[in-house]
């Protein structure tokens, strides 16, 4: 099984315990996520020193008033293990940056993600129509994440262009049936399931903090919804997370 969306570098212990317990788990791949340039190095780190462990680089929108510097993380993503660029977009729930300047670095991140031929991947809160704007203007053939899938009105662009759709745990809380109904709707083919850990602990362990291992869950509410055998769905999943990011973690 694979996590295609996990903070690892920011745990109140060592990666290699998580790893070794989502691996116990049978989470033997993970995507790791670098949210801005210091965490992008510390998950680099990760990446280099555990198997099955690859990277996704980026700065955070939270982080877009903050000075960045595009040349560093170009330089970041040459590393072969890093797959993807984010997780980048647009967060207009918490508004900790402004907004154009999330804009901006949004769509820097986005090109360069097409300039690099890496999967982009998006985060995105109460700014569905300006993160589809975006995401229309790629260049050339870029994998299109959807992270932590949260809003049903994505579900139509997403679907009209083929971008890929990432569940996390909050699809098995019970108050969220709208997200259960979507994955359900979702092309096989495009479908993936993350934790973004160490945030949104599936219910079955909810209020625990969130790791890989609990993926596991989040497996189970999709094969449920999509009333699909787990096993069948897990390899489905490993196979478009393979197509996804480029290789095998």
């Amino acid at each position: 099984m694979i996590d295609t969306h996990a903070h690892l570098d920011g745990g109140d212990e060592p990666a290699g315990d998580v790893l070794a317990r989502a691996r116990a788990a049978g989470v033997t791949r993970v995507v790791a996520v670098g949210s801005g340039l210091e965490s992008c190095r510390a998950t680099l780190a990760i990446a280099e020193a555990e198997d099955g462990v690859v990277a996704a680089l980026g700065i955070h929108p939270h982080q877009a008033g903050e000075p960045w510097d595009l040349g560093i993380l170009r330089e970041l993503l040459a590393h072969p293990k890093a797959v993807a660029v984010g997780e980048t977009g647009l967060d207009h729930f918490r508004d900790y940056a402004p907004r154009d300047r999330q804009l901006e670095l949004f769509q820097a991140q986005a090109a360069l993600a097409a300039e690099l031929g890496k999967a982009l991947v998006v985060h995105t809160r109460a700014a569905d129509e300006a993160t589809v704007a975006v995401l229309e203007e790629l260049a050339g053939d870029v994998p299109v994440v959807l992270h932590c899938f949260s809003s049903v009105r994505l579900l139509e662009p997403a679907l009209e262009h083929g971008w890929y759709v990432s569940f996390a745990g909050n699809v098995t809380y019970p108050k969220a049936p709208e997200l259960r109904w979507a994955a359900g709707e979702v092309p096989g083919d495009r479908l993936l399931a993350e934790t973004d850990s160490p945030y949104l602990a599936p219910q079955p362990v909810r209020g625990r903090r969130n790791e890989p291992a609990y993926v596991v869950h989040t497996l189970a509410a999709l094969a449920e919804a999509r009333r699909e055998d787990p096993a069948d769905l897990e390899a489905t999943i490993e196979a478009n997370a393979t197509r996804a990011f480029g290789r095998a973690p």
